[in-house]
């Protein structure tokens, strides 16, 4: 699941040069930190969820 977030993480990423030629805003880094951290937050716990503390 990581290694999928990651993935489209990459793709996203390496794309933003032809957002830009084509006149798309890319976002600030800051923003797309703070997605980041929100995304894995959501990752985490979810998978906390489904994990019982003695597991």
């Amino acid at each position: 699941m990581i290694g999928r977030c990651v993935i489209a993480l990459s793709v996203l990423l390496a794309a933003a040069p032809a957002l830009a030629q084509s006149g798309a805003s890319i976002p600030e880094p800051s923003d797309a930190l703070l997605f980041g951290l929100g995304f894995a937050g959501l990752v985490i716990g979810r998978w906390a969820a489904r994990h019982k503390p003695g597991d």
